[in-house]
């Protein structure tokens, strides 16, 4: 009896194991994903960069230099990390964590492909906009805690240029709820995919569509709303006091803030996973056994990062296109332009709503 005993609770602690296992391995999946991601985008943007201003880009690390950034990721993790004498070192490590923390967390919600997402949750848009308002505590705490005035000033920026850009964006995603009658992120791609490319949100939310696009540049503190890091005034704003692995984990917490973005951009206004054909379901027909199912996967994230893509590449092509804005007329954008036209779309999106019941 004792030996069945033993049997017994150990076959149920190897199941234990097992589906623990099976649980983590979706998560160590995407977190691979985003590192590939990751590794392509800065690849990407140094070659249109070097197209854009007629230059060669990388070319010596790796076939067509696609191991630049490997290189240069290598190079910052053997880098001394520095600290700062006077400054307050318990923030001055935390705030680099806090920052790609929330960046990490955001991916939570993002269905990159048909059934593939890691919580399908009730609030998921809504929680992406409160965990995204994590990461300037973190840009602040930096600044703040490495005692030196460029590095505060940026902090305080990225601070003030968040919240003026956060309240029009959650405008645009309430806008986009109350057509899609949820704010789960699979239920608004599914809203899109009954008229194909014709009921993509960016036709009926066009407005809400460009207020959105111009809101998430600046959150991304991408070029021409790069006031927190402009090296021109403020050396490197909150990175300045920075060195090795820190200083690397802001520039990953840019690419990923521009990765993510990207993704809320395709499945709030672009359709998500789905094609643009109009009353077909493309992954009705893959439904047959597990082979086509994780075909079915493949393809609907395949066409998700491809229509990603297209936003990235306006977002390095307005890089080194349009100068950078002051920090006055960043904010008037913000408060005076955005926010007025983003409530006054948000109103007109619940009249049509209350019209057509």
């Amino acid at each position: 009896m004792e030996v069945e005993t033993i049997n017994s609770f150990s076959k149920s602690e190897l199941l234990k194991e097992v589906y623990g296992l099976i649980w983590i391995l979706p998560i160590l999946t995407l977190l691979l994903g985003i590192t590939i991601e990751v590794l392509v985008i800065v690849w990407l943007e140094r070659e249109i960069s070097a197209s854009i201003q007629q230059r060669i880009g990388p070319e010596y690390a790796g076939p067509l230099g696609l191991l630049q950034a490997i290189a240069d990721g290598t190079k910052l993790l053997l880098k001394e990390d520095i600290l700062p004498s006077r400054g307050d070192i318990p923030l001055f490590s935390i705030g680099p964590s806090i920052a790609i923390i929330s960046v990490l967390l955001s991916f939570l919600v993002i269905p990159l492909g048909y059934r593939f997402v890691l919580a399908d949750l009730s609030i998921g848009v809504f929680l992406w906009i409160a965990i995204s308002s994590i990461a300037p505590i973190g840009l602040l705490m930096s600044g703040y805690s490495s005692n030196n005035k460029y590095s505060f000033s940026g902090g305080l920026r990225a601070a003030a240029q968040s919240i003026s850009y956060e309240i029009p964006l959650t405008f645009c995603v309430l806008a986009i709820s109350l057509l899609s009658n949820s704010s789960s992120t699979v239920d608004i791609v599914e809203a899109q995919s009954k008229y194909g490319f014709l009921g993509w949100n960016l036709w009926r939310q066009p407005i809400g569509f460009l207020v959105f696009l111009i809101s998430s540049l600046a959150e991304c503190e991408r070029l021409p709303f790069d006031l927190p890091e402009a090296e021109e005034e403020l050396v490197a704003g909150y990175q300045t006091e920075y060195s090795g692995i820190k200083y690397g984990l802001f520039y990953l917490v840019s690419y990923l803030n521009l990765l993510v973005s990207s993704l809320f951009v395709t499945v709030l206004y672009l359709g998500g996973w789905n094609l643009s054909i109009p009353y077909i379901s493309f992954f009705g027909f893959f439904q047959m056994n597990k082979i086509m199912g994780i075909l079915e996967m493949v393809i609907g994230i395949f066409i998700t990062l491809t229509k990603a893509y297209l936003f990235l590449f306006i977002s390095i092509t307005i890089r080194w296109t349009l100068p950078r804005m002051r920090m006055d007329q960043l904010l008037n954008l913000g408060w005076k332009f955005l926010l007025p036209i983003s409530l006054g779309n948000l109103l007109l999106t619940t009249s049509f709503q209350l019209v057509s019941l």
